[in-house]
C-alpha cells in the first residue's frame, strides 16, 4: 500500500471514497458479534480521532497490531448514524522508522509561548515573597518546565494531548484571577493552588505512542503526588509559612471537589470552592469541545455518547 497522508480533519471529503493512510492505534478492542468477530478501533494523528472498525478476518488481522503501534489501513469513509466512521479492510503495521510520531501525538492549538507568558504573568503577580519564590524555584527549573510542558492533563477526558496540563493549568488560573476581583479571597493562596493544582500530572501520566498511568500514577494518583512535591520544595525555603503552605495543601486536596471524585478533601475554604468550580468548568468545557469538533460529518445532528455525563450534545 502506498501512502499519501490523509489527516483525520481531512476525511470528511472522502465519504464513501477509499482511502490509504497512516494512523495511531488510540484503542483496540477484539469484539464478538453476532455472526463473527470483529475490531472495534479509535485511530488518530494530530488533527484528531476517529472511530474504526475491522469486519473482515478480524482475529488475524488483530494479531497483527497493538494499542500504541502506529498502521496503514486501506479502507472506506462511511457514515453510520450520521457519524463518520472508518471501514478497515487491509491493514499494515508500520515500523519506526518509518513514520514521525510528532504527526500522530495530538497537542494543544493553543501557542505554547504565549501560555508560558501567561504562567508566568500569574507568578509574577503574587505578592506573597514566599508564595512566589515557591513557584519560581519549581517553574524555572528547566528540565521540570520541559516535562510540564510537554504533559497531558487527562488521559481520555479533557486536554488529553500534548501540552494539555499547560494549557488547563493557565485557564483555571484565568478563572481564579477573574473571581479573585469578585470575592473575599486571599488572592496569593488562591493562585497558587490554581497554577499547582495538578501538578502531579507531569509524574502520572507516561506519553509515548500514547498516554497511559504510569505506576506511581495508578497507585498514589495526582492529588497526593502533587501535594507531595509542593511540600518537598517549600520545605527547601527557610521558614516557610506552616499557615500558607497548610491553605495550598488544601486547595490540592479538595480541587476534585467531592469524594466520589476522588477527592482527598471536600473544600472548606471559599478558595477552595472557587478552585474546584474553576477546575471543573475548564475540564467540563473543554471535554465537550473536544467531543463537538470530533463531529465531522456537516449533516451530524448530535455528538458521539458522552459516557461520563451520560449525555449527547446536539450540535446544530
Amino acid at each position: 500500500m502506498n501512502n499519501e497522508k490523509i489527516y483525520i480533519k481531512e476525511l470528511s471529503k472522502f465519504l464513501n471514497k477509499e482511502v490509504i493512510s497512516d494512523f495511531l492505534v488510540v484503542q483496540k478492542e477484539l469484539r464478538e458479534g453476532a455472526k463473527n468477530f470483529y475490531i472495534r478501533l479509535k485511530l488518530a494523528d494530530k488533527t484528531g480521532s476517529m472511530s474504526a472498525n475491522v469486519w473482515n478476518q478480524a482475529k488475524m488481522i488483530s494479531e497483527m497490531f497493538q494499542e500504541g503501534d502506529v498502521i496503514r489501513i486501506k479502507g472506506i469513509v462511511i457514515s453510520y448514524k450520521a457519524q463518520l466512521q472508518l471501514t478497515v479492510n487491509k491493514v499494515r503495521l508500520l515500523q519506526e522508522e518509518e513514520y514521525d510520531l510528532a504527526n500522530f501525538m495530538e497537542t494543544t492549538s493553543q501557542d505554547m509561548n504565549k501560555l508560558s507568558d501567561c504562567l508566568f504573568g500569574f507568578i509574577d503577580s503574587i505578592n506573597d515573597t514566599q508564595i512566589k519564590q515557591l513557584l519560581l524555584n519549581i517553574f524555572e527549573d528547566k528540565e521540570f518546565y520541559a516535562k510540564f510542558g510537554r504533559a497531558p492533563a487527562a488521559k481520555s477526558w479533557h486536554h488529553n494531548y500534548l501540552g494539555g496540563l499547560l494549557e488547563h493549568t493557565v485557564s483555571v488560573a484565568t478563572i481564579c484571577d477573574f473571581t479573585a476581583n469578585m470575592y473575599p479571597v486571599n488572592r496569593d493562596i488562591l493562585m497558587a493552588g490554581a497554577i499547582f493544582h495538578d501538578i502531579g500530572k507531569v509524574f502520572e501520566y507516561d506519553v509515548t505512542s500514547k498516554i497511559e498511568f504510569s505506576t506511581i500514577g495508578r497507585l498514589v494518583g495526582h492529588l497526593a503526588l502533587s501535594d507531595q512535591f509542593v511540600c518537598e520544595k517549600a520545605a527547601l525555603i527557610n521558614n516557610f509559612s506552616a499557615n500558607n503552605l497548610l491553605k495550598i495543601r488544601h486547595l490540592i486536596l479538595a480541587h476534585h471537589g467531592e469524594y466520589e471524585k476522588a477527592s482527598v478533601r471536600l473544600p472548606q475554604t471559599i478558595e477552595a470552592i472557587l478552585l474546584h468550580y474553576a477546575d471543573n468548568m475548564d475540564a467540563q468545557t473543554i471535554g465537550v469541545k473536544q467531543l463537538i469538533e470530533a463531529a465531522q460529518n456537516p449533516d451530524q445532528e448530535w455528538s458521539e455518547f458522552d459516557r461520563l455525563n451520560q449525555r449527547y450534545y446536539y450540535l446544530k
